[in-house]
């Protein structure tokens, strides 16, 4: 008895908690939809940023507000940003159930992607729109644009490849220039291998003559040394011989005087004349 009691006091405080939980919501919607109201006369007066803030405002009391996400993505459009304008329209893609508010979301989604120059998914957003609206004839039309915007795209493989292969042709290239770098610091090493080497020979041959010439020296004094005549044995030197001659010419010069000065002793001895 006791907890059948509790169990139907539990039911009724849920109750309540719900009911003022699905009031409290219910006056967060009304509040959000008066802002997107007034956000949506001030975005038909191009009064943008006032607009966006209401917008704004919309949404932070009711986030899952589809209406407004979706017309703050207008907004976004309008003023050129494209990608607030897309993230805006899949917010609002994700927070409905209703094919016709899906429907505009994805044909705006289109549009925009198709200012972005993508268009292979410009077709798919297009496509989304139909199956949610087949009757409209302007995503209709806005899909056959698009396919024939993917038909001169090139597909993602095709780009992801090209990337590859301009990827692995610089590498290449970096490889080249890395063995070019090579071959040419050891062309380098061997050009200053050969310069030493022809500096250590010219170092020789500019040796060799003066060791040349050392040797030819000496066998210059040697061979003059040859060339002067070797004295005999018991032979004068031209020396000597020179000495001698001139202490013989000496002797006789003496012997000369002598006889002279006895000469002039025993001869008479003439006067001079007296007046």
């Amino acid at each position: 008895m006791k907890h059948s009691l509790l169990y139907l006091l539990f039911l009724c405080f849920a109750s309540v908690v719900a009911q003022d939980a699905d009031k409290a919501k219910q006056k967060a919607i009304k509040k959000a939809n008066g802002l997107v109201v007034e956000a949506n006369e001030l975005a038909s007066s191009d009064d943008f940023v006032l607009a966006e803030m209401e917008y704004r405002k919309a949404l932070s009391e009711e986030p899952q507000s589809v209406v407004g996400a979706y017309n703050l993505g207008l907004t976004y459009y309008k003023e050129g940003n494209f990608e607030e304008a897309l993230y805006r329209n899949q917010q609002a893609i994700k927070n409905t159930v209703s094919k016709s508010e899906k429907h505009k979301a994805f044909h705006n989604i289109g549009n925009i992607l198709m200012k972005n120059e993508k268009c292979r998914e410009a077709v798919e957003a297009y496509k989304n729109a139909l199956r949610n609206d087949p009757s409209d004839n302007e995503s209709r039309y806005n899909l056959a644009l698009a396919k024939d915007c993917a038909k001169d795209e090139k597909p993602p493989e095709e780009e992801d490849d090209k990337d590859d292969k301009d990827k692995d042709k610089k590498e290449d290239e970096n490889k080249k220039e890395n063995k070019d770098d090579g071959q040419n610091k050891e062309n380098d090493n061997n050009e200053g291998d050969q310069d030493k080497k022809d500096g250590d020979n010219e170092n020789e041959d500019n040796a060799k003559p003066n060791d040349e010439k050392e040797d030819k020296g000496e066998e210059g004094d040697d061979k003059k040394e040859q060339e002067k005549p070797q004295q005999q044995p018991g032979q004068m030197s031209p020396q000597q011989i020179k000495n001698l001659l001139e202490a013989m010419n000496n002797e006789e010069q003496k012997v000369q005087e002598k006889m002279n000065a006895q000469k002039a002793k025993g001869a008479k001895v003439e006067t001079e004349k007296d007046w």
